[in-house]
């Protein structure tokens, strides 16, 4: 991740650091994208080969995200999402899904990366969807993001998207507490909508793919299955509650032999 812009307002422009492999553009090289740099493509297939299963994992992780924000909107009722960590645009984006199931849905795009502001502020002709340039590690200034509290009334319900972030903090910067700061500043009927990456599923704990990522922009820290269910706090899981993204309410059975990814992913409602 770079630097927060500090004012929390998004406007001070932040340097492209293209010295470094940044996780969003790894990330739009997985799903064969073509946002990306050359130290981005020769660390992701470095973590290829470490993680061979890393391409079908990130599509399923997707997946995922298409069909916990189908349901956030549908049986949620939700009409406004913050998707806090967006990454470069790739089709159908977190408002196409929501717009398909109501065209009323008001949805903000958070990314520290100005790559990524500047692909999604071109994609977005409708002015339902914003974009702003602001980072996780400072929950507060989205939170009072001038362009957020536009869009967005915390009193009514919100979905929270944290889809693939979370794991690229540290646990020096606090990612309990900076999650907290957001589910703290939801309404009842809110939803937090969260996939993390985990070393449970492989015998190698996939530490030599995970540390790619140490000369990266951020670090891969990968987590427990208990360690990522604490992000939830004290919010209701849907069901059927945390699991792998490829077993969280699938549309098809996975394939036998296909390969196990370790990808966790739940949704859970903010009840009282």
């Amino acid at each position: 991740m770079t630097s927060p812009s500090g004012d929390g307002s998004g406007a001070q422009p932040l340097i492209i650091d293209t010295s470094k492999p940044h996780p969003a553009r790894m990330y739009d090289y997985f799903l064969g994208g073509k946002d990306n740099y050359e130290v981005d493509r020769e660390a992701a297939e470095q973590f290829i080969k470490a993680a061979p299963e890393v391409r079908e994992g990130v599509r399923a992780n997707r997946s995922f995200m298409h069909r916990a924000v189908r349901h956030v909107v549908e049986e949620g009722g939700i009409r406004q999402i913050l998707d806090i960590g967006t990454g470069l645009p790739t089709e159908p984006n977190v408002h196409q899904i929501a717009h398909a199931v109501a065209p009323d849905t008001r949805i903000v795009y958070v990314d520290n990366d100005p790559i990524v502001s500047t692909h999604s502020m071109a994609l977005m002709e409708d002015t339902d969807t914003s974009v702003i340039l602001a980072d996780l590690r400072d929950p507060r200034a989205i939170l009072d993001h001038p362009e957020v509290r536009k869009a967005i009334d915390f009193d009514r319900p919100v979905a929270v998207l944290l889809v693939a972030v979370v794991h690229f903090l540290p646990d020096d910067v606090d990612p309990y507490g900076i999650v907290a700061t957001l589910r703290d500043a939801l309404p009842t009927g809110s939803y937090l909508v969260l996939s993390h990456a985990t070393g449970d599923i492989h015998e190698d704990g996939r530490h030599d793919a995970a540390s790619v990522y140490n000369r990266a922009t951020a670090s891969l820290n990968l987590r427990t299955h208990a360690q990522v269910l604490d992000f939830f706090g004290d919010f209701t899981l849907v069901d059927p509650g945390l699991v792998r993204v490829t077993h969280w309410r699938p549309e098809e059975t996975p394939a036998p032999g296909a390969a196990p990814i370790g990808i966790y992913g739940g949704v859970a409602r903010k009840n009282n």
